[in-house]
């Protein structure tokens, strides 16, 4: 990931073609070490094509991937939520309730009266 990281930098500079070194250069100001195979793979697999329609094609592809328990979790919530919703006023109540006692808990004493 740091690779790609590195390249995307890169190219946002302004190189439009980064080379290995120049990776090396971006991942080295911030303390990284870069894996020479993982450098080379992403250089050969973006060789000649625009990152624009790289970040393009890989948006869609994440589109269509499930996203976990996202999807069940919200078809269950309304009816979770709506049961759940009674018993979080009640104890914003009870709360509410504690605090005022522990103010009157002074006895009148006060430090501007």
């Amino acid at each position: 990931m740091k690779v790609v990281a590195a390249y995307l930098l890169a190219v946002l500079g302004g190189n439009a073609s980064p080379s290995a070194d120049d990776l090396k250069n971006i991942l080295a100001s911030v303390g990284a070490d870069a894996e020479e195979e993982r450098l080379q793979l992403l250089l050969s697999e973006v060789k000649g094509k625009d990152i624009t329609e790289l970040i393009a094609s890989g948006r869609e592809k994440l589109a269509s991937v499930p996203s976990g328990g996202g999807v069940a979790v919200a078809a269950s919530a309304p009816g979770a939520a709506a049961a759940a919703a009674p018993a979080a006023a009640e104890t914003k109540k009870e709360e509410k309730v504690e605090e005022k006692e522990e103010s009157d808990d002074d006895m009148g004493f006060s430090l501007f009266d």
